[in-house]
């Protein structure tokens, strides 16, 4: 390993933070781990190398004496770079016993148990030097909702690993909202932290409403002698529908705000937008010869 660079080998530069050598490294440990790789020489060598560098270079005194003296700064800065007396073997597992390597990842030799080994446990039957643990990865999964069910609240039921999880979705929830279900993501590495289940929530187009925010808007159709003379509509709610006056000389395209009955918010649970009902006035299709002449006369008083 003289001759080769650790930056090089886990594909970052040298100025690359903590976190970004943890990533990299996780990535190459699963790509090459000889268990994903069987029969496969290259890849066991490769695995051997990845470790000794992240090995040095997640340790700050031994990647400050690896930056000033390269591969072979034990020589110069003295002693077992790698801690003890026993030779490094290009895995930092790895054991000398009686002139040869023997590596031990646990009792069954998974898969699962060979990546705990190299994220950080020590447990029975197997030995890790490098005290890494990595947090599980955050899942978010897309989850359908009604403008209805936006209004009142919802539930869904997520099955996982054999499990009915049943999930309250908020009042006034919205496109993009997130419930977080913690602990319900990503297993971890050694002994981090599980990750969450995240599901991102999309609300569907409503027939009857629209939505702005919190603001609900709806058309309403109001008859022309209602448009003249006034009187009162009804106007729908997610709740029930509400009788609502009009003026006489309502104009069609005027807006009606009913306050406090649009869609509650998704932060301040006693406060709701408003709805806004939109006048469309409506016409007779057809007329009689006596509504004609009625209406022709009522024209030519204007």
């Amino acid at each position: 390993m003289a001759n080769k660079d650790y930056y090089q080998l886990l594909g970052v530069n040298r100025s690359a933070t903590e976190k970004e050598l943890k990533t990299a490294y996780r990535k190459l440990a699963k790509q090459y781990h000889p268990d994903a790789n069987p029969n496969n020489p290259q890849a066991e060598q490769k695995f051997k190398e990845i470790n000794e560098a992240y090995e040095v270079l997640s340790d700050s005194e031994k990647r400050s004496q690896y930056d000033a003296y390269g591969a072979d700064f034990a020589k110069y800065a003295g002693g077992n770079p790698y801690g003890g007396g026993v030779p490094f073997s290009g895995n930092p597992f790895a054991r000398q016993q009686q002139g040869r390597v023997n590596v031990e990842f646990g009792e069954n030799g998974s898969f699962d148990d060979i990546l705990g080994s190299i994220f950080g446990n020590v447990t029975r039957g197997r030995q890790s030097n490098m005290g890494a643990d990595f947090n599980g990865n955050d899942i978010e999964h897309a989850v359908k909702i009604s403008l209805y069910e936006a209004y009142h609240g919802a539930q869904r039921t997520i099955t996982k690993d054999g499990r009915r999880i049943n999930v309250n979705i908020p009042r006034g929830a919205d496109n993009g909202t997130k419930v977080r279900l913690v602990g319900e993501g990503e297993p971890s590495m050694g002994r981090g932290r599980t990750g969450d289940l995240l599901l991102v929530i999309e609300v569907e187009n409503d027939t009857q409403f629209e939505r702005e925010g919190d603001h609900l808007y709806c058309d309403i159709r109001v008859d022309m002698f209602t448009a003249l003379l006034g009187g009162k509509v009804e106007v729908p709610t997610f709740e029930r529908p509400v009788m609502v006056t009009i003026a006489p000389g309502t104009q069609s395209g005027k807006k009606l705000r009913l306050g406090g009955k649009g869609m509650p918010n998704l932060k301040q649970k006693n406060i709701s937008g408003d709805l806004y009902a939109r006048v469309l006035i409506t016409v007779p299709e057809r007329l009689t010869d006596k509504q004609r002449q009625l209406i022709e006369e009522l024209r030519k008083s204007f």
